[in-house]
Order: structure tokens, then C-alpha cells, then sequence
């Protein structure tokens, strides 16, 4: 049995659906992170064979607000959890992100597992934070992956294909960063990959994302041609944007140690992975259609 924490968001919950019974999700209000003694308890009592640590605090901005609760969550219930692995004798995977790499603005090659962080900002530091609690315990994962979006996103204005559909739909014009590369991934497909990636003993740091790399501009303009909507769109820089906590310019990730220790499937394109996504989200929520 393996416990899934997280398992009402998207990545949790794909996981989740993926291994059917052989997850026991667990989430708020039953399973809270800060109640220390409950998470000790709760898999104390379930002793599963894997823990998957897909929550997470991700409100980056609202993070630079309130960065002890951040780093409540994404760090030092980590470490409990890596603890409690130990002490169950049982590996740990946690997910972690892109966003530790956020000092290198000028950039052009994807990071490697092994190229130094440099984590800026609350958010982005407090899963660094996460990954070094993790490696106290040598039968670990940590999975890092990029913007995501999934299933349980298409009900919700949770990520950022969602928020282009509902934007679109407005008729309003748009303005999107079109000066942070990275890797936007589907959640089907990086559950997929964790799947086999726990089914080895290849213990260590792993990047999971699609194949590619794109600006969120630009993603936001191929979401718009798959609907064949017309939508007034032009590029920003992050300046003009004005977000409160710092972003990465170039956080693609590398994902040639995955598919050289672990025998599975190429993750597709992004391209093709946004095409795979909207086609389903068609078929799975009819009442939310993405028609103009």
C-alpha cells in the first residue's frame, strides 16, 4: 500500500486514480500537515509500503506573506514525514520543484539533478528546504517537476491552463510572461513516470517533466489555437508583470537521467501533452466545455 499526501490536488489525486486501491489518499481536514502527532499517528497505523509527498504549500506569492507557515509545510512536515519513513522502513518520494533553480536568469541549457539550487523567494526556498530535509533518509525520491496542470485542475481555476480558458472566454486581451522558460507538464503524464520511477530501487534526485520547453506566452498561445479561439494576446516581460515573489527566467529542466535509469515511456512533447489535455478535459467535464 502506498500513502499519497495530497491527494485532492492534481498531482495527488492523478496518483491516486492510477493506482487505485493500491493508494490510500489522504488530505485535508482528515490528514493536516501542521498536526504533527496526527501525521505521525495516521501512518503509523496504515505502515505503507511508500509514502508519495505531493502537498505542498504553492501559493508563491501569498508565501512571501506568510513564510512560516510556507516553511511549515513544505519543510518541516517534510522532515517529519522523512522521519517517519525511516522509522517504517519504507521509501519516501517527495515532489519538489523547478523553481530551485531561480538564480541563473541568462541560462540557455536545461539544469541537471546534480547543477547547484539557488532558490529565490519563500516558496521556491522552502521546497529547497523540503529536498534536504529528504535526504537525511538514503530511500528517497525527489521528483522535480513544472507547472502543472490535470484533471482535477478543469474544475477549478487551479493552474494555468484553466486560467487561460477562463480569461479567454472573457474576451478580454490578454498579457502574458513571455520571459520565463520552463517545461508546462501534464499531471497524467508525471504520474505515469512516478509510477515507475518507485517501481525501482534507483534512489536519488529525478527531473519529470514533458519533452520541450515553451514561455507561458506562448503556451498561452498554443492553448488558444488547439480551441481555435480567437483571443487578443501580446507578450510581457516579468517586470511589467509585477509579481510579488521572485519567478525563475530559465528553469527547464533535464530529463536525461530518468530516461536513462528507468525503463519506461518517453514523457511526450508539452505540445503534444496540452493537446492530450484538452481532448480529455472534453470528455470528462461535458458541462465545462471549452467553447468560445
Amino acid at each position: 500500500m502506498i500513502a499519497v499526501t495530497g491527494a485532492k490536488g492534481q498531482l495527488g489525486g492523478e496518483l491516486c486514480r492510477q493506482w487505485g486501491s493500491e493508494a490510500v489518499g489522504l488530505d485535508l481536514p482528515e490528514f493536516d500537515l501542521l498536526d504533527f502527532d496526527g501525521v505521525r499517528r495516521t501512518l503509523r497505523e496504515l505502515r505503507p509500503h511508500a509514502i508519495v509527498h505531493a502537498a505542498a504549500y504553492t501559493a508563491v506569492d501569498k508565501a512571501e506573506e506568510e513564510p512560516d507557515r510556507c516553511f511549515a509545510i513544505n519543510a518541516t512536515a517534510t522532515g517529519v514525514l522523512a522521519e517517519l519513513a525511516r522509522e517504517l522502513n519504507c521509501p519516501l518520494l517527495y515532489v519538489s520543484t523547478d523553481y530551485v533553480f531561480g538564480g541563473e536568469p541568462f541560462r540557455t541549457e536545461p539544469f541537471r539533478e546534480e547543477d547547484p539550487a539557488s532558490p529565490q523567494g519563500v516558496y521556491a526556498t522552502s521546497k529547497y528546504e523540503g529536498e534536504l530535509k529528504v535526504l537525511a533518509w538514503e530511500k528517497h525520491y525527489i521528483v522535480r517537476t513544472c507547472g502543472l496542470y490535470g484533471r482535477l485542475g478543469a474544475n477549478s481555476p487551479g493552474n494555468f491552463v484553466e486560467t487561460m480558458i477562463r480569461l479567454g472566454r472573457s474576451g478580454k486581451s490578454l498579457r502574458v510572461v513571455d520571459d520565463q522558460f520552463c517545461t508546462p507538464s501534464y499531471v497524467v503524464h508525471v504520474a505515469r513516470a512516478i509510477r515507475y520511477l518507485l517501481g525501482t530501487s534507483m534512489f536519488g534526485t529525478f527531473h519529470i517533466v514533458n519533452d520541450g520547453f515553451t514561455t507561458w506566452y506562448r503556451f498561452a498561445c498554443e492553448i488558444f489555437r488547439l480551441l481555435n479561439w480567437d483571443v487578443e494576446i501580446s507578450p510581457i516581460t516579468t517586470e511589467e508583470y509585477g509579481a510579488k515573489a521572485p519567478r525563475p527566467r530559465f528553469s527547464v529542466l533535464d530529463t536525461s537521467k530518468y530516461q536513462r535509469f528507468v525503463d519506461a515511456p518517453p514523457l511526450p512533447h508539452w505540445k503534444d501533452a496540452l493537446a492530450e489535455y484538452l481532448q480529455e478535459r472534453e470528455k470528462l467535464y461535458p458541462r465545462n466545455k471549452v467553447a468560445g
